[in-house]
């Protein structure tokens, strides 16, 4: 009897489908929200989308534009990410390097990434989401009196301005628009053609609910000017679910898989009491039901969204609202991940023999020993090698095959150190060089290269 194919990128089954309607539902009606979009990614591809709608008949679909707020700014990270590939910036640079601002002089590009450029988190009044952006025209009009508020780098402080500059830095270093720029190198590539600066029919109105009275009011929407980088974007489901696939996997005419990975590593410490949640470059990240979840959410006057992806699952859920407040945007997107990933959990993939075996490679695989510490050392089969402890936890690490012969750490304790294999008489692997920790083929044998020597007598009894 053989095991039928099943298909990943198939929409969610029947019951599956019911689930998330419903946490739709709920969204919507505890949240009173006029409206309410949720898709869901698997495996790249949009295989579910839902809708509630206060107007019986008048539901939004896939290509209904909503208000995506400081989204935009995992948008204007990607273009900052750009420049750093092509060479054209260091993330360690100091904004001053390429920008005249006094203001965020000492702020390095990472930490108006990662929000720790210690600047004010709104601009100078009135209300920047609310107040058109011809009421600051210029970069020094987004500062009010005090607009450094704790130390550059001393710890997360969410910044709206911190973003602006990184429109004005990539408008500065590309000579041209921010918005022309992105639509240039990330929406056209991506196919992301109803994601654009300003509204575009079929699009929703924003509006506030009263919070006493099931009462709405309309909410402007004003084009911020240099506020924009922080929260200006309109899309749709159906963009934003292109745009969590390539979060996913990457894109090399946008960006790679390892900068995109970069992105999500977090960059600072959670705020006291808050263990499940961070900031990479660019992109929240959380913990909701035991899975790591990276994207962003996003407000303006009239609009809520959310996107989180979860690379384990391979999913992605999207949540659009239009309305000031109400609906627990985040959560409503993370559940829709939650929801496919335990009714359908992923399949993996089968294993699969190597095509080819290298024997130099093979010679390095099986025991090796840090001191009196076991260890296995497996081959990939992407010429990768894996280290793990034999018994018990302790340092585990993936390592990446380089073109030098070495291997660079990928994650855990030996992330980014370099492994080395040091070979003895007739070219057979004598010991590892990992970082000056030392791994031989026995543990402490007399004669072997270990830091200190060993005893010549060797072990003994007690």
């Amino acid at each position: 009897m053989t095991t039928p194919d099943v298909d990943e990128f198939a929409e969610p089954l029947p019951a599956t489908r019911r689930a998330l309607l419903r946490r739709l539902a709920l969204g919507q009606v505890q949240g009173r929200a006029p409206s309410l979009m949720g898709a869901v990614v698997r495996e790249g591809r949009l295989v579910w989308t839902g809708s509630r709608s206060s107007v019986e008949g008048a539901d939004p679909d896939a290509d209904t534009q909503y208000r995506i707020g400081s989204l935009t700014k995992t948008f204007v990270a990607v273009l900052v990410l750009r420049l750093r590939d092509e060479g054209l910036l260091d993330l360690g640079d100091p904004l001053a390097k390429h920008l005249d601002v006094p203001e965020a002089a000492g702020a390095t590009v990472a930490q108006l990434l990662s929000h720790t450029s210690g600047l004010a988190a709104e601009a100078r009044g009135p209300w920047w989401e609310r107040t058109p952006g011809a009421l600051r025209p210029e970069t020094a009009d987004i500062f009010g009196e005090r607009p450094l508020i704790h130390p550059a780098g001393r710890r997360h402080h969410y910044s709206n301005p911190g973003f602006a500059l990184l429109g004005a830095l990539v408008e500065r270093l590309r000579g041209a628009s921010w918005g022309e720029v992105l639509a240039h190198e990330v929406l056209e590539p991506l196919g992301m053609g109803r994601t654009s600066l300003e509204p575009r029919a079929p699009h929703a109105g924003g509006w506030a609910v009263h919070p006493w009275a099931d009462v709405l009011l309309p909410e402007p929407a004003e084009d911020t000017g240099r506020m924009g980088p922080a929260g200006q974007l309109w899309s749709t489901v159906g963009d934003l679910a292109r745009f969590a696939a390539f979060l996913l996997d990457g894109d090399e005419r946008v960006l790679g898989a390892e900068t995109l990975a970069e992105m999500r590593e977090p960059a600072v410490a959670p705020e006291e009491g808050d263990w499940d949640g961070g900031y990479g470059l660019g992109t929240q990240l959380v913990r909701h039901g035991g899975r790591f979840l990276y994207g962003h959410t996003g407000s303006m006057p009239g609009f809520l969204a959310s996107l989180w992806v979860s690379a384990e699952d391979r999913l992605a859920g999207i949540a659009l609202a239009n309305t000031t407040s109400g609906p627990a945007i985040g959560a409503i997107a993370a559940d829709l991940i939650r929801i496919v990933a335990e009714r359908e959990p992923r399949i993996p993939e089968p294993w699969r023999p190597l095509t080819e075996a290298d024997p130099a490679l093979l010679a390095l695989t099986g025991p090796w020993y840090w001191g009196p510490r076991a260890y296995h050392l497996r081959l990939r089969a992407d010429r990768g090698l894996e280290l793990s402890p034999a018994v018990g936890g302790g340092r585990a690490s993936r390592f990446r095959a380089e073109q030098d012969g070495t291997w660079t750490g990928l994650d855990g304790y030996y992330a980014g150190e370099t492994l080395r294999v040091v070979e003895g008489e007739g070219g057979a692997p004598a010991h590892l060089d990992l970082g000056t920790f030392v791994f031989t083929r026995q543990p402490y044998a007399p004669g072997d290269a270990v830091p200190g020597g060993v005893d010549p007598e060797g072990w003994r009894p007690l």
